[in-house]
C-alpha cells in the first residue's frame, strides 16, 4: 500500500491517544506508590522474658534507731567533783567507775555512826548483864520484880538502839558509796556536762553525762494498719526478719528481727508502731538515725517475673505485650503482684519464658510487627 501523508485531523487523534496512554501510566506509578506508603514499618521495642524465682513479701519503711537503753547519770550526793575517769565518747562496760565526787565528809559521818554504834554495843552488854543478874537476886527474893523489869526494858531499848546505828552505819556507807559514781549499763558515753573541779549538787540538773547501750540497738519503725493482720499471722509463725539499710552507705544491710508491735493503732497516722533488734556488733547503727528499713512477711517460691515496666496499666486493668515468634505482639491481660528489685510479680496472665515489649509500648496495638532493639537485655529464667 503506498504511503499517505497524514492529515491534521489524524495527528490530533495520534497526540490524543498518546496524552491518554501517558496519563494512566502515570495514575498507575502514582497509586502504586501510594499503596506502598500505607504499609505500616515494624516497631522498635525492648523486651525481655519472664522467669520464675523465689520472691520475698516485704514492706518497706523508712525507721529511727533508738538506743536499747539510755541512763542520764546524775549525783546522789552534794559535793565537789574531784576526778571524771573517762573522755567523752568512750565504751564503757557495766560497774566502771566514772566520777568521784570530794568523799571526806561522807567518811567522817561513818566514822561517826560506827563509834555510835560501838558505844551503844558497850552499854547493851551492860545492860544484858545487869538483867541476868538481878535475875539470880530476883530469885532469890533479894531484889523486886519491879527492879528487874526495869533493867529488862532498859536492856531492850539499848537493844533498839543499836539495831538504829547499824541503820546509821549502812546509811552513811551508801552515802560515801555515792561519792564515786559508776555506770549501771555497758554503752557509750556521750557529751561530758560538767567539769571536774565544779560543784555538784542532789539530783540536780543538767546531768553528768548521758550512757546508751548500742550492743543490741532497736530501729522503731510504723506499718500501716492494713498490714496488721498479716505481720500478726507471720509473727505466729515464727521470728520476722528485719533489715536497715543505711543511706549514703555501700555496706551490706544490717540483720534484725522483729521484737516488739505495739498494742494500739494510732488513729492519727492509721500506723502501728513495731520495733527490731539487731545485735549492732559493727557498730553502723548509731541512736537518731534514719534507715530504709525492710520487713520481710513470707516468700514466693516459683514466682513468675517480669521488669515492672512492663506492666502497663489500661481501662481493663493491668496488662502486657507479648511477642509472639512471628514478631508481632498480642495484648494480655494480667494480675500483677509484689514489686522486688525492679521486677513485678504476675500472679495470673503469663508463663515463664514468654517474651515481653519493656519499652515501646506506645506504638503498640495487638497485632502490630515488632524489631527487638540491640539494646534489649538479656534475662534468663531462673528454675
Amino acid at each position: 500500500m503506498p504511503y499517505m501523508t497524514p492529515t491534521a485531523a489524524d495527528k490530533i487523534v495520534y497526540t490524543g491517544r498518546f496524552l491518554l496512554l501517558a496519563m494512566c501510566i502515570l495514575v498507575t506509578a502514582c497509586s502504586g506508590k501510594k499503596e506502598k506508603s500505607t504499609e505500616k514499618s515494624p516497631v522498635p521495642v525492648r523486651t525481655a522474658v519472664s522467669a520464675t524465682r523465689t520472691v520475698p513479701v516485704q514492706i518497706r519503711v523508712i525507721g529511727n534507731v533508738e538506743a536499747y537503753a539510755t541512763v542520764s547519770i546524775k549525783s546522789q550526793v552534794n559535793g565537789r567533783l574531784e576526778k571524771v575517769h573517762f573522755r567523752e565518747g568512750d565504751d564503757v562496760r557495766q560497774g566502771a567507775l566514772l566520777f568521784t565526787i570530794d568523799s571526806r565528809t561522807f567518811e567522817a559521818a561513818l566514822r561517826q555512826a560506827r563509834a555510835a554504834l560501838a558505844r551503844d554495843l558497850a552499854q547493851e552488854r551492860y545492860a544484858r548483864e545487869q538483867v541476868r543478874r538481878y535475875g539470880e537476886l530476883l530469885r532469890e527474893g533479894i531484889v523486886s520484880r519491879d527492879q528487874y523489869e526495869q533493867l529488862q526494858a532498859n536492856a531492850d531499848a539499848l537493844t533498839e538502839t543499836v539495831r538504829a546505828d547499824r541503820a546509821a552505819v549502812d546509811d552513811a556507807a551508801v552515802m560515801l558509796g555515792y561519792c564515786f559514781i559508776r555506770s549501771p549499763i555497758d554503752g557509750r558515753t556521750g557529751s561530758l556536762m560538767v567539769q571536774s573541779g565544779n560543784l555538784v549538787r542532789a539530783n540536780d540538773d543538767p546531768v553528768l553525762v548521758t550512757i546508751n547501750r548500742i550492743n543490741p540497738i532497736y530501729v522503731t519503725f510504723s506499718v500501716p494498719e492494713k498490714e496488721l493482720a498479716e505481720i500478726r499471722k507471720h509473727m505466729e509463725a515464727g521470728d520476722l526478719k528485719v533489715e536497715a539499710l543505711i543511706p549514703n552507705d555501700s555496706g551490706p544491710a544490717e540483720q534484725g528481727s522483729l521484737s516488739f508491735l505495739d498494742n494500739a493503732v494510732d488513729a492519727a497516722t492509721g500506723t502501728i508502731k513495731a520495733k527490731g533488734t539487731f545485735a549492732n556488733s559493727g557498730k553502723r547503727l548509731w541512736p537518731g538515725q534514719f534507715v530504709d528499713v525492710v520487713l520481710t512477711l513470707a516468700t514466693i517460691p516459683h514466682a513468675v517475673v517480669v521488669p515492672s515496666q512492663a506492666v502497663q496499666m489500661g481501662q481493663e486493668g493491668e496488662y502486657v505485650f507479648v511477642v509472639k515468634p512471628d514478631r508481632t505482639v498480642t495484648y494480655r491481660q494480667v494480675s500483677a503482684g509484689e514489686t522486688h528489685n525492679g521486677d513485678r510479680v504476675i500472679m495470673k496472665g503469663l508463663a515463664a519464658g514468654e517474651t515481653v515489649v519493656i519499652d515501646g509500648h506506645l506504638n503498640l496495638v495487638p497485632g502490630a510487627a515488632v524489631t527487638i532493639r540491640q539494646d534489649t537485655p538479656d534475662r534468663q529464667v531462673t528454675r
